[in-house]
């Protein structure tokens, strides 16, 4: 497969993952947002510092504002990060791969541009229909990946496609939890109660798991080990570390190059990095150096494969 082909499968899912996992987020707050007895735990303040990122001499909304901020976080081009500017990145590197991919994962990419494209969205978003217009683009974030995994077929495409879709899911766990952790200090041991994680654990679709596995007491540290060490939740850190090596060791089956072993060698160091740590020693490193070293590594090990098997003729 050449090495152009390669990285926009690749570059299109991770795309495609990032739309998804905002959708959550601004649905949740929006949601919660109307919760009147509810202490907002994570404000539009901090999920426009999760997905904002302005071009150069722009001034990003200052979260205040639902509306406002919603706008620069849907529809907004000047916000490099917005659910648009994401999918139409997606839709143009799915269509300069049209032919590696199936007819149906390419209608529901370019029905999601249409549907972010359309002249009276924004008018929609600042009207009464503002959970219709986020409810319609979350269902067909997610008809996406149900189509993609339907008709993909199972070769080097659907290994790069899944390498880029991990990859920026873990990415996106680590900032979410980071972002929650941050507003108590990071202090594992300051007891919130389950309210506080809902926004989290809502963000990451693993709410309804988390009532269902933890019924006690001590929720900071539940909650720390669902998203970052529980192996059957599709949104832990350790699951999607799981996922990539899994497909890792496929595109390198598949297609072994120079330096690959380096590679391997690489994400095995930041895999047992989280796959062998446990709470104590989270205590003794603490959760923010924790999740910044799991972060660093995993951005390294992105650009070292990106470097071998995408910057090649």
């Amino acid at each position: 497969m050449l090495s152009r082909i390669a990285d926009s499968l690749f570059w299109m899912n991770r795309y495609m993952e990032r739309t998804d996992c905002q959708l959550r987020v601004i649905r949740t707050n929006y949601i919660l947002s109307f919760d009147s007895g509810y202490n907002d735990s994570f404000s539009w303040k901090d999920v426009i510092t999760l997905f904002g990122h302005t071009v150069e001499d722009y001034k990003a909304p200052e979260g205040d504002n639902t509306l406002e901020a919603l706008n620069f976080l849907i529809t907004d081009p000047a916000n490099l990060n917005s659910v648009k500017t994401m999918i139409s990145k997606a839709r143009e590197n799915a269509r300069g791969v049209q032919d590696n991919i199936t007819k149906e994962v390419w209608e529901q990419v370019n029905q999601l541009y249409h549907i972010v494209n359309e002249p009276d969205l924004a008018k929609k978003i600042l009207g009464a229909r503002t959970l219709d217009v986020i409810d319609t683009l979350d269902q067909n974030s997610v008809l996406y990946y149900g189509i993609t995994d339907s008709t993909m077929p199972r070769g080097l495409g659907w290994n790069y496609m899944n390498l880029g879709k991990f990859i920026e899911r873990g990415l996106l766990t680590i900032d979410t939890a980071y972002a929650h952790f941050k507003r108590i200090d990071n202090e594992k041991n300051s007891a919130q109660d389950v309210l506080y994680w809902r926004n989290l654990l809502l963000s990451l679709s693993g709410y309804e798991l988390y009532l269902k596995t933890n019924t006690r007491a001590q929720h900071n540290v539940k909650v720390m080990d669902q998203v970052i060490f529980n192996p059957d939740f599709p949104r832990s850190i350790v699951y999607s570390f799981d996922r990539i090596g899994h497909y890792l060791n496929e595109v390198i089956a598949d297609a072994r190059v120079d330096r690959s072993s380096e590679l391997q060698k690489m994400f095995g160091r930041t895999y047992s990095r989280v796959q062998y740590a446990d709470m104590n020693m989270i205590r003794e490193m603490g959760v923010p150096h924790f999740l910044y070293t799991v972060r660093r590594d995993l951005i390294e090990f992105s650009n070292l494969l990106t470097r071998i098997y995408f910057s090649i003729t």
